[in-house]
This record gives structure tokens, sequence and C-alpha cells, in this order.
């Protein structure tokens, strides 16, 4: 036991600094999550002082975010939103493909090469579905209930397009090493396995609903499980797997409650994720990637949030069109988990993926601010959703 009492006294400390932090950043107005990047880039072997144990904190980063997307999976509700905001239906998707395929040839034109330049593109068009729960959230909003439901509906709708694009496009990449049409093959076999589960794992967690503590024990062992599976045995990446697995079983109420019981595990644990992704964060790295920095905070305002605030505006009506689109504006946990895939195959420069990382942080800290600056403007025509 005394083996690991360093490592655990790390990761209380990295935990204590997060609340210090994260209390402080709010307070001055800023996300909590852009603090603990900054936790990460503060204990990182590349910043001087001390240097926290990357491979136990990813370890408990890892699960963190397979519980994050797992939950996000569980939270997605297809037929509500086709019921109450059908329009959301073409924008998101089509934003989402748009903002790909623009920022992807701006990708391809600095020399990356065309599949990992798609991959970079669909990791600027994903939000993250942290920050817009916050930003709905948030007691400094100026966010009204219809733009709060467009910006969660929207977020949903990213994810849920992001899972069938980066299917495809990391398969044409091959970042697993095996290729294309096995890794279409193993992703069809995981959506089968995940599907067995969306009809076993509510009757088992309806047969212990009474006993909170097994409840609890099977929600996380099951996302955990699934992920796992999906991973270990058909090569798909951790995060896809966990995303998949969960919004396969989204639509059983007994899942709907294991959700309620993982989000404060969720919460906890993905504090360390973005600790852990602050710790890759080389200056050395990012001076190198200062161009792509500029590209991709570029991208994101122009590939975007412009595109995403015209399709607000004549798709979206019962919203305010600015304020969506720039509560929109940031990277998201599944762009780090499609990043870090292509970085892991070699197909991108670690100072594009430094400076992808920097951006996010960038993004994150400006979408959130910013969305409450924006000025109250007229919904479209004041027409009613389509």
């Amino acid at each position: 036991m005394e083996a690991t009492a360093g490592p655990i006294l790390e990761i209380g400390l990295i935990l204590l600094a997060a609340v210090g932090i994260g209390w402080l950043f709010r307070r001055i107005g800023l996300p909590a999550v852009v603090g603990y990047l900054l936790i990460g880039v503060a204990v990182s072997p590349f910043t001087p002082g001390f240097v926290a144990d990357r491979q136990q904190i990813q370890l408990f980063a890892d699960v963190g975010v397979i519980l994050l997307l797992f939950e996000v999976g569980i939270e997605v509700d297809l037929r509500r939103i086709r019921r109450e905001r059908r329009a959301l239906f073409i924008a998101a998707p089509l934003q989402v493909l748009l903002t790909t395929v623009l920022a992807g040839i701006a990708a391809w034109m600095f020399g990356i090469a065309p599949a990992s330049a798609l991959v970079l593109g669909l990791c600027v068009a994903l939000s993250s579905s942290v920050v817009i729960v916050n930003i709905t959230r948030s007691r400094r909003r100026t966010t009204d209930r219809a733009t709060e439901d467009a910006l969660l509906g929207w977020s949903v709708l990213q994810d849920v397009t992001g899972v069938a694009m980066a299917a495809v496009l990391l398969a044409a990449v091959g970042s697993n090493g095996l290729p294309p049409e096995i890794t279409l093959l193993g992703l069809l076999l995981f959506g089968s396995l995940s599907l067995v589960a969306a009809r076993v794992l509510p009757l088992g967690l309806g047969r212990i609903s009474d006993q909170p503590d097994l409840f609890l024990i099977l929600s996380v062992a099951s996302g955990l499980t699934i992920a796992g599976l999906g991973s270990v045995v058909f090569h798909v990446p951790l995060g896809l797997a966990a995303f998949v697995g969960g919004l396969a079983v989204s639509e059983s109420p007994m899942t709907v409650q294991a959700r309620g019981r993982l989000l404060p595990f969720r919460d906890l644990l993905a504090v360390l994720f973005f600790v852990a992704l602050g710790m890759l964060l080389d200056p050395t790295e990012l001076v190198v990637g200062i161009p792509w920095l500029a590209a991709f905070v570029l991208l994101i305002v122009v590939a975007k949030i412009a595109v995403a605030w015209l399709l607000a505006r004549y798709l979206v009506r019962h919203a305010r069109p600015l304020q969506v689109a720039v509560g929109l504006g940031q990277i998201g946990e599944f762009s780090f988990v499609l990043a870090t895939a292509i970085a892991a195959a070699g197909t991108i420069p670690i100072s594009v993926y430094t400076a992808l990382v920097a951006a996010a942080a960038v993004s994150i800290a400006a979408s959130a601010v910013g969305v409450r600056l924006v000025p109250v403007e007229p919904r479209g025509r004041e027409k009613p959703a389509a």
C-alpha cells in the first residue's frame, strides 16, 4: 500500500488545486475547465517545479472520459429533439459537415494528408458537452430557455453526427493499424454488441433498482466494460466505443436513472481528464505550432461560428442565432479522442496536436464568456419552430 501512497497524494493535491482554481476562475467569469488545463501545465514535465505521475493521472482521466462519453450517449433522446426541435435535425448535421469540409480543406492546404485533415476538421466541428451544459446552467447566463434548448439539442446531434463520420474517417486513416474494411467491420460488430447490451442492461438495472450501491456499481461497470470490449476486441477507440455504448442503451428509463447516478463520478474524473490534457502542452511544441493555433482559432470563428450562425438564423428560428453560434464555438471532449487517435497513429505532428489542445483552452474561455456578452437579438423572423 505504501508504494501507491505517492500517486494517491498527488491526485488528492491536484483535486484540491482544482477546487481552488475552479472557484477562482468562476469568480472572475471564466470556465473552470480552463483552470484544470492550467493545473495540468503546471505539473507537467515541460514546466519547472513539481512533476506529477502522468501515467497514474491518465488512468483516472481515461475512466473519466469513458464515463463522460457514456453518459452523454445515454443523454441522447433523438425522439424528443425531433418532436420539439425538428429544425435541429437539419441544422446541426449540416454544420458538422460544412465545418469538417472547410476546416479539413484548410488542414490539407497546410500539408496534412486528406483523411487526417478531415479528422482535424471534425475536431473543429464538434463542441464541448461539458461547456455547453455549464453555459446553460451558469448563474451569469443571459440565454433564454429556447436558446438553451437549442444549444443542448445541437450539441447532442453534433455528437451523433460526429460518431458516424469518425467511424469512416478513422478507418480511412488506419488509426489502429488495421485495413479500413476490418475497422468498419469491427465497428459494425461492436454496434451489434451494444444493441444486445441495450436489451440486457435495463433488465439487470431493474432487478436491483431498490439497492442503490449495486445499481451504481452495475452502471459504472457497464460503461467501462462496453468501452473496454469495443477497444480491446473490436479495435474501436475507447471514447468512441463509450459513446456508442451509451447511445445504444439510451432508450430505457432504467439507464436514464443510471445516468443520474453516474454524474458525480463523471464530474470528478472529468477534472483529471482536463488536467491530463494540460500535461500534454509542451511549450516548445506550442511555439512550433503557433501558426496552427492561429489557424484553429480562425477556423472556429469562420468555419464553425459563422456557419452555425447562418444555419441558426434561417433554420432554428425559436432561438437567438448569435448566442447559439457563440455557445457552440469551442472544441469538445470527443475532439480530443479523435485527435489523440491520429496523433498516436503518427499522421499529424505533435505540434499540431499541442496547438489543438491550446486552441481548445482559448475557445472554451472565449465561448463561455462571449455567449454572455452577445447582445439580445431578434429570433430570426419570430416564427414557430419547424
